[in-house]
């Protein structure tokens, strides 16, 4: 059974739905929030203090026991001093203390007209005392209250209730489409399609479906497209071998030119047949050692005096086709001693990848046509001269098995030459 047959089991909430409820959610909690805080009461304020209160302070030099904070109080040398002087809470004061207006001194901060025996906010009010003052103001306004506490501890309560929710429902919608973006990015044709998600949101359902869909058609049209180019290898192969036939009889020189066009245009065949083959077939997938793979590689080369060299690594178990990777591999030291004179093979190891380098000694890539390389029957040579050789899909076939390796290939220059970097995913051991 496909994914594209798949159907979810049961319901699944849309990601409307979870976002709307994560939302509601928030409005009641802050509105929870926000009603314990005004039951909480209104932010402090400094109590009235009563002319009483303030004529007791002067009068004894002790705060009295009033609401509120406790007065201040201080003997000077000084009267006390402000911008806005009490001149009506002065003479009220004198009366109350029985001594005479001008050995008293308020300043206050402008007072509500319905409080006339009480002072509110900042004030000081100073009784002459022989030669020093006698001061008592209202004390310095904490900066951080209960009342701001409780306030404070309500918001952060608030915030972690929601956090958790929160992070839950977000990673829940997008742990799918993480996972849903990297099964598309690796998806090939003929390649088996990874983990396609199956829970989630309805939405990422659909997605997950789609997608599924859209590889099984791109599969289809993968292995279509290779059974025509057979049939056409094929009819195109009689001909070809009739022409070959007929060709015997002409001269020497031109029997030999007119054979090598039929070689060439079988070699172009069978090229594009194996470039869709590659793109179309399901490859095998077992754990293999790439350093052994790539040492026999190289042994096998060098042993029919290509110049070769092999620098080996650290063991590194790699998970693929070993077929197909000796063919990409073996296409790419080709191509290296062909165009650069020799191949110099390494690799080193990451954290989860491992890098295998071809290095040659020829003129390098152009950094601007390196891209297009890698595209089918593109080649290094515009000229397409025979003598060069290819057909143009050797680097396609390249990047079509590494890709299907969930690897990428990239060219680029050295000191010396040109490279081709390989990086692998690797397995651990």
């Amino acid at each position: 059974m496909s994914h594209a047959d798949r159907s979810p089991s049961g319901s699944a909430p849309s990601i409307a739905v979870s976002i709307f409820a994560l939302v509601l959610a928030a409005l009641i909690a802050a509105m929870v929030a926000f009603f314990l805080v005004t039951f909480n009461g209104p932010p402090p304020k400094d109590p009235p203090r009563s002319l009483e209160s303030i004529a007791s302070a002067l009068r004894t030099g002790t705060p009295p026991h009033d609401p509120g904070p406790p007065l201040s109080i201080s003997d000077r040398p000084t009267a006390p001093t402000g911008q806005n002087r009490a001149h009506a809470g002065e003479v009220r004061l004198a009366t109350i203390l029985g001594v005479s207006a001008d050995r008293v001194k308020i300043f206050a901060e402008p007072q509500p007209d319905d409080i006339g025996s009480a002072f509110v906010g900042d004030f000081a009010a100073g009784l002459r005392r022989g030669a020093t003052w006698r001061i008592v103001s209202n004390p310095p306004r904490a900066l951080i209250t209960r009342w701001h506490l409780v306030t404070l501890g309500a918001m952060l309560g608030l915030v972690l209730l929601l956090a958790v929710p929160t992070w839950r429902i977000a990673r829940a919608l997008s742990r799918p489409l993480r996972q849903l973006a990297d099964t598309a990015i690796h998806a090939r044709a003929g390649v088996p399609l990874g983990t396609i998600p199956e829970g989630g949101a309805s939405e990422v359902r659909d997605l997950s479906r789609a997608v599924a869909a859209m590889h099984h058609r791109l599969t289809q049209d993968a292995q279509g497209r290779t059974t025509m180019l057979a049939a056409i290898a094929h009819d195109v192969g009689t001909p070809l071998s009739r022409l070959a036939f007929r060709i015997e009889q002409l001269p020497d020189n031109s029997r030999t030119r007119a054979l090598a066009d039929i070689e060439e245009m079988r070699a172009m065949l069978a090229a594009a047949l194996r470039f869709a083959r590659d793109e179309a077939s399901e490859r095998a997938d077992q754990r293999l050692d790439l350093g052994s793979l790539l040492d026999s590689l190289c042994e096998d080369m060098a042993a029919t005096g290509a110049p070769v060299a092999l620098t080996p690594g650290a063991r590194v178990i790699v998970r693929g086709d070993p077929a197909a990777l000796r063919r990409m591999f073996g296409n790419l030291v080709e191509n290296a001693v062909r165009y650069g004179n020799t191949a110099a093979v390494g690799w080193v190891l990451d954290l989860d990848t491992v890098t295998v380098t071809i290095d040659d000694h020829g003129p390098g890539f152009d950094a601007g046509h390196s891209l297009r390389l890698f595209e089918p029957f593109v080649r290094g040579d515009p000229s397409r001269n025979r003598d060069t050789g290819g057909t143009g899909l050797g680097l396609a076939i390249v990047r079509a098995i590494v890709e299907a390796h969930r690897g990428v290939v990239t060219l680029e220059n050295h000191a010396g030459g040109g490279r081709v970097r390989v990086v692998l995913p690797r397995l651990q051991r």
